[in-house]
Order: structure tokens, then sequence, then C-alpha cells
């Protein structure tokens, strides 16, 4: 828990729903956090004393799966865990039911894994050593899906990926989303939007070429490691917002023509947080957003990762074509007390 994302959004959720229960984690970071969870019981491992654990945790994984192993879940009827990683790995008695919403195998392990090795940033000879530690790794995360009595998932995407590298099924309940932050303006100004970290996965930069050779205006919110390349890359048509308030976040999506994501992610949020705020999605069609948009409906879908492909589907757009109250509808299902109500279902039908 050292930083407010995805998976700590669940968790919140989660917590919200189950106040009592206590929340166990290998570290935790509480101003990286927001405070969020400030007064809940929250138990960490032998890592939260670890030197530079919360700025440098990316040195720590060989001891993760050991930290996360160490905790006591034996008092424990029900455990659910949340993982991207290493919590599917904790270690339950036979009569304590493991549920793990599992935000995704690690990418960093499976599919993603040469990438990793190659762009991890050290130098060559500790890449070089990498390939025996990732293997052991491996073999360790698929061990621990193997605990786990029952997978929950977060889209139909991570689903086939946990069926391929775990060969177990699972249950697909969608992330929440705070719908209720974003509001449907019938003001739209001349500009598309785009928002999130600035990560070479994102493919900012397929959406950077493409309004560089279009012209028209595309405003882009956020920061990371690609904001200086992609600032250099782009036209005077493209500008970046930077960091922005929550209320700065709504007032861009609820007035743009329309938002474009050309990314691959496991599930996504700024789709339905576009589409909450009455605005069409152009995405790319792959991941989480050919799950949440509807082609022609509430946005249009591209079906190559590349400018030319999202320049072909951006001439063909037509704001008229799409209506702000099917896309908030849409958006609607994605919603915290739907995601409520499916956690209570999914857990009704196991115990």
């Amino acid at each position: 828990m050292n930083q407010f994302g995805g998976a700590e959004r669940v968790l919140q959720v989660l917590s919200a729903l189950f106040p009592q229960a206590p929340i166990y984690t290998l570290f935790y970071d509480k101003d990286a956090t927001g405070g969020v969870f400030e007064g809940k019981h929250i138990e960490t491992s032998f890592l939260q004393k670890a030197p530079f654990i919360k700025r440098y945790h990316r040195l720590f994984p060989l001891f993760m799966p050991l930290a996360v192993e160490q905790f006591d879940f034996s008092d424990y009827n029900v455990v659910l865990s949340i993982s991207s990683s290493f919590a599917k790995g904790i270690i339950t008695k036979p009569n304590t039911r493991h549920i793990s919403y599992c935000l995704t195998p690690p990418r960093f392990l499976w599919d993603d894994s040469h990438k990793f090795m190659e762009e991890f940033g050290y130098p060559r000879f500790i890449k070089n050593i990498l390939p025996p530690f990732i293997t052991y790794l491996r073999m360790w995360d698929k061990e621990a899906a193997m605990r786990v009595d029952d997978f929950w998932t977060i889209s139909n995407f991570v689903k086939s990926r946990i069926t391929k590298y775990y060969h177990r099924d699972s249950r697909v309940i969608y992330c929440p989303v705070n719908t209720g932050k974003f509001y449907v303006s019938d003001k739209i100004g001349d500009y598309f939007f785009m928002a999130g970290r600035l990560v070479s996965y994102k493919r900012f930069d397929i959406a950077v070429k493409a309004f560089n050779l279009l012209g028209w205006p595309l405003k882009i919110a956020g920061i990371g490691p690609e904001l200086n390349r992609l600032k250099k890359m782009a036209k005077s048509n493209i500008e970046f917002t930077g960091l922005i308030t929550d209320q700065e976040l709504a007032e861009l999506y609820s007035h743009s023509r329309a938002v474009v994501f050309p990314q691959e992610e496991d599930f996504g949020i700024v789709p339905l947080e576009a589409m909450a705020s009455g605005r069409p999605v152009v995405a790319y069609n792959a991941g989480g957003a050919a799950e949440t948009v509807i082609n022609n409906e509430t946005g249009l879908l591209f079906n190559e990762q590349t400018e030319a492909s999202l320049m072909e589907t951006l001439k063909a757009f037509n704001q008229t074509n799409f209506k702000p109250e099917a896309c908030q509808a849409q958006a609607e299902k994605f919603g915290i007390e739907v995601f409520k109500k499916n956690v209570m279902e999914e857990l009704g039908k196991l115990l």
C-alpha cells in the first residue's frame, strides 16, 4: 500500500463493505495512500522496517513471497486477497476459504517478462543475473495460485490470462468506478482529451503523432517518465496540463469532444470516467476497453495500435452520433454499488 491507485481504490470499497475486517499488507505508507485508510486496523510484514522500502520497493521482490507467507490467518473463516503479484500466496488452514480478487497475473513474470528485464533501470550486469530470479518467482507464483480456493478477476481479458498461466477458472467482477465524481455538461469544447500516467505502454505517443498530423486540439493530463519525450514530439495544438485536481479532471472530461484511449489495459478506469461524464471514447479494441466501450454507441474502437488506425477512426468520429445519456448509463453498470452487490452475491454462492 504505497500509492492510491486502482488496487487501493478496490481495497477502499471492500474495506467500507467490511469495516471490521483488518487489512494485511506487505508494507504501508499512510501519506502515499492519501490517508484514506487512517483508522483501519492494518497489519504489515517485516518489510515495513526494511530501509528504503517505501521508495525502492522494486528492489525487494525476492523477499516478498517470504513476507506474505508469514501472516497468520488461522483465526479467520474467510480471507479475501487483492493481488496483482504476491498477496494470493498467503497460507491458510484447510477450513479457511481464500478468495483471490486477481487484478492480473504479474506481467513482469509472465507475458511481459522479457520486456521487464530489458527495461529494468539498472546496469547491464544486474540485468544479466535477473533471469534465474525471474524463473524462481514465476515458479513460486504458479504454486501460490494453487493455494487459492476461488478466483475473482476484473475482466474477461484477465480471466483468459489466469486460465493460460494458472490453469484456473475465475469469476469476473468488474472493478468499482466512482461515477458520482463526474457530471454531464451541455457545453462541449473543441478538444479531445487523454488522462493517465505518462508511461510507454499506455501509448500516448500514438495519439501525439496522430494529432500532430490532424492538427486538432488535444489536451493530455498527467505526469510520468514519458512527459519530456512527448512534449518534444508534440506540436502546438497539443497541450499538457500536468497534475490536476479531481474537479479539474471532471471538468476536462465533461467538456471534451471525446476521450482517446490507445492502450491495452487489464480493465481501464479512464473510459468509464469519460462515459460517466457523458463523453464517448475512441479506444484501442483490446483489453478492458473492448468490454466496457460499446462500439458505435458509447464510442469507437480501432483495431490496430498505430497512429494510422487511430487517425482513420478519428476522421470517422461524429460526436452527434453519441448520446450522453447512453454513455452515462453504460458507466453506471460499473459503479461502486453494483460492485458491492456483485461481491455480496458471489460470497453468498460460495459460503
